[in-house]
């Protein structure tokens, strides 16, 4: 969830980042927000927590394991939510063997803090058309007591977060003329004050705002070409409040409040598959993808209501097709295929690349990055400084070698949460 009425909070994510002008994605108030991971890449939409205390190294064979839930949550590569005590979860349920005719169903599963189900929920058809990427993709956005899930055909639904009931669905694909995306919808939703943030990327509106509530229409933006797999931020940025995405076409920026299209860059369209979320910091955006395209740094500017947007750098040392990127204390730790890769934030200027895992998703919490590889699951802890990359804990989840792993690392209440493939382990982490 985003909220705009309370100043973000620095230990973590905290855009404020670096000084001063701008916010992105600020935090709700305790009594709003149960926790800090209720969204894809947490409360503030940047892959960081607040969380302190934790350990700054791991022992052998990894952190103490508290448990696993090895089968009902189907199968996919979506990211857990945490909220109000319970665990979300999506996944793809598929009881033919015909893949080409049969992709099966999406479930949306609620956990509680113990690994135990407390109900599912059948929300329809799966992706049809590719065997290796049917399974489910969003994370699930919980806000006000309801989960908001977009399912990858297009349906966005809300859904009772205590009970899993059904209060509105939105087909943003048909009702909105989205335009074909490859691999169909993978972006999970943003919760603004009142508002459902989704990107339908349609013939008249690239993105949209709806009641969240009801789900009714509040605002359509203008076109701008296809969605692609990205997931939206906030960001205030000298008075301006604006939502920012990237899409096929490239990266835009939208009014937060009236839906208008403030500033656009071509940087990546007609790319393969854009997947990774933007960020913000100081007055900038970045936003990289994969199939080697790299990463583009964009200074914002704006005179009286009108915003433009720059490019400052840009860089090939950050290329991701879907495990992103962080920033923290003006530098960029981010996935380079199979490196990674520590950028200074604001020249671009490489402080190391190292092999560390293969390719895969980073998250941060209390001054340590969180790598989650696509192969074997294989987990390490890095300080995250720009003098070094020196991990301090490693481990696998599986010596079997299967289909690429997908989901980002979870860390909420001294907890680190990794989804593989049809699996979900928890681990104390807590120093």
């Amino acid at each position: 969830m985003v909220s705009k009425s309370a100043p973000a909070a620095l230990p973590f994510v905290v855009v404020c980042l670096i000084l001063g002008s701008v916010l992105s994605a600020v935090p709700a108030s305790a009594e709003d927000t149960p926790s800090t991971w209720p969204q894809w890449h947490g409360i503030n939409r940047d892959a960081k927590s607040p969380e302190t205390g934790l350990l700054k190294a791991w022992p052998e064979g990894g952190p103490k394991k508290l448990w696993s839930v090895t089968n009902g949550l189907g199968y996919g590569w979506s990211t857990v939510s945490i909220y109000d005590g319970l665990i979300y979860a999506t996944g793809l349920r598929h009881e033919g063997t015909n893949y080409s005719e049969d992709a099966g169903n999406i479930w949306l599963t609620a956990l509680d803090m113990d690994g135990n189900i407390k109900w599912r929920k059948d929300v329809g058809p799966a992706y049809v058309g590719h065997h290796v990427y049917q399974g489910s993709r969003a994370t699930p956005t919980c806000d006000d007591g309801n989960v908001y899930l977009l399912r990858c055909l297009g349906i966005l639904g809300c859904y009772d977060a205590k009970t899993g009931e059904t209060k509105w669905q939105r087909n943003i694909k048909k009702d909105f003329k989205g335009q074909k995306v490859r691999w169909e919808y993978s972006e999970s939703v943003m919760i603004l004050d009142d508002l459902v943030i989704v990107t339908p990327g349609g013939v008249n509106s690239f993105m949209v705002a709806l009641n969240k509530k009801n789900g009714k229409t509040v605002w359509e933006s203008g076109p701008f070409g296809a969605a692609g797999y990205s997931s939206p931020i906030y960001v205030e940025h000298e008075g301006i409040p604006m939502i920012i995405n990237g899409a096929g076409s490239g990266i835009a920026g939208v009014h937060a409040k009236t839906g208008k299209i403030l500033w656009t860059n071509g940087f990546a369209a007609k790319n393969m598959a854009n997947c990774p979320t933007p960020i913000f910091a100081d007055g900038h955006v970045f936003w990289a993808v994969g199939y080697g395209k790299g990463g583009i740094c964009i200074k914002l500017s704006v005179d009286g209501d009108k915003v433009t947007a720059t490019e400052a750098w840009r860089t090939k040392k950050i290329r991701t097709q879907y495990g992103g990127y962080v920033y923290h204390d003006g530098y960029l730790y981010g996935n380079n295929m199979y490196k990674w890769s520590c950028l200074e934030f604001k020249t671009g200027k490489v402080m190391w690349e190292a092999k560390g895992i293969k390719k895969g998703a980073i998250s941060y919490a209390d001054g340590m990055l969180y790598l989650f590889g696509i192969d074997k699951g294989h987990t390490m802890l890095v300080p995250a400084t720009p003098k070094e990359f020196k991990p301090t804990g490693e481990f696998k989840l599986s010596e079997e070698k299967g289909e690429p792993a997908r989901p980002h690392p979870v860390i909420e209440g001294g907890r680190l949460y990794l989804r593989f493939y049809e699996k979900l382990h928890c681990f104390d982490i807590k120093d």
